[in-house]
């Protein structure tokens, strides 16, 4: 298939087929476990169509006449393409814009158009201008103005002069120069996590695929996990399954053992893990379909039977997302979740930073942290069925010792949630 680029560019010879849904085919040893739990596969094209509708309806609903994005996890969500997801986070020569009815423009980076040429949902593919200093070096103004420009230029063919235009992340000086054209700026993180808050059966479908992918990768984790082994080593073990399983990447490497469980947030080292040490870690990983699987386990390291005090705080934390999954609801507000929660005595033990937050393509709206922080970080939403979110709980004593990580992820359904991964919360399996 033959398709000319936007910017003027000979024509190029399309990818056939959607590379990058190509490490789900049949031949995915994951397909297999998915089909073997009953699990539904996907539409991917539904989910498409479901995502640059909220887009569009999202972009009605503010007055908008289009959005520009940056970020990778937007760039996915509009036009379903992905190109080497983690440099572009830093480096930025790949950006989309959609107007208001729904005309899609990618700029790729280059030699690199043909990624997308097959997509039936992207109207043209352009060679992105990069603009960060690695990029542009010394010629980083002049190439911000011609990003400016040339975006400038898409935006009058598809939504007239002084268009108000949403756009999610852009350097100081290409909102400048943008803004020199008459095109007013206006809120489009606020206007793309709106849109992304409610997934579809289809979207849930990818998450119940991905989940599954990674609470059988986690069951390996726990079947090699041996003393002596190091924390980096155990944690391998995620990356390993996720990527065999068709997963992308980690966002983080929450990984601890023994006493550097407490505080938490302490990342995996080269640690040695003993017999009846604590090992408590968050997936935080991007999977399947490019959604995310974010929860967490603590278990106990070898044979040795859990002491009086790693089986006391590790009731406290099980405790806590028992009773706060209960609260997860259609109608259930912000504040609800908040002031009805249950925790640890904040003087006593340390908590995790939030009680729930949202999730989808990685983490996201809403957040909803402790009562003590409402006056100054609290907001306002309600619950729908579609939202998916995950439930936190970590407990550490503040006088030392070892800390329990605990998390569940689910989706919010008509009448109350569903949970989305399934695998045992105990210290051990047993």
């Amino acid at each position: 298939m033959k398709h000319k680029l936007g910017d003027g560019t000979p024509e190029f010879e399309a990818a056939s087929g959607p590379l990058h849904h190509l490490n789900l085919g049949p031949g995915q040893p994951a397909v297999g476990e998915w089909e073997a739990a009953g699990l539904r596969l996907p539409d991917l094209e539904a989910i498409r169509v479901h995502r640059i509708g909220r887009v569009k309806r999202q972009l009605d609903l503010m007055g908008y006449d289009g959005v520009i994005v940056m970020d990778p996890i937007n760039i996915r969500y509009i036009t379903d393409t992905t190109n080497m997801q983690i440099w572009v986070m830093h480096n930025a020569p790949r950006y989309a814009f959609m107007s208001a009815d729904g005309y899609t423009v990618l700029w790729d980076y280059e030699g690199c158009q043909f990624l997308a040429g097959h997509h039936d949902h992207v109207n043209e593919v352009r060679t992105g201008i990069g603009s960060t200093y690695f990029l542009a070096g010394g010629r980083f103004e002049e190439q911000s103005r011609r990003w400016a420009d040339d975006m400038a230029a898409v935006v009058r063919q598809h939504c007239g002069a002084d268009a108000r235009i949403a756009v999610d992340q852009v350097n100081y000086l290409e909102g400048t120069f943008l803004s020199e054209h008459g095109i007013t700026i206006e809120r489009g993180q606020e206007l793309m996590e709106l849109a992304r808050v409610i997934k579809s059966p289809d979207e849930i479908d990818a998450l119940r695929c991905a989940a599954h992918a990674c609470t059988t990768t986690m069951t390996e984790m726990y079947e090699k996990l041996r003393p002596g082994m190091t924390e980096q080593e155990i944690w391998a073990v995620l990356h390993e399954g996720n990527i065999r399983r068709g997963g992308e990447w980690i966002e983080t490497q929450i990984l601890a053992s023994g006493p550097r469980t407490n505080p938490w947030f302490q990342e995996a080292s080269s640690r040695v893990m003993e017999n009846g040490d604590m090992l408590s870690y968050d997936t935080d990983l991007v999977g399947a379909y490019g959604m995310c699987v974010d929860i967490s386990r603590s278990w106990i390291v070898g044979d040795a039977a859990p002491t009086a005090d790693q089986r006391s705080i590790h009731g406290m934390a099980l405790h806590q997302i028992e009773h706060n999954i209960e609260l997860l609801k259609p109608g259930a507000t912000m504040h609800d979740l908040t002031f009805k929660s249950w925790a640890p005595p904040v003087d006593e033990y340390r908590h995790y930073s939030c009680l729930f937050h949202g999730v989808g393509q990685c983490d996201e709206y809403p957040e909803v942290y402790f009562p003590h922080a409402w006056d100054d970080v609290g907001y306002e939403c309600t619950l729908e069925p579609g939202m998916v979110l995950s439930v936190e709980a970590f407990v550490g004593s503040r006088q030392g010792g070892e800390g329990v990580k605990l998390e569940e992820q689910v989706v919010i359904t008509d009448d109350g949630y569903e949970l989305l991964a399934h695998l045992p919360l105990g210290l051990t399996f047993d």
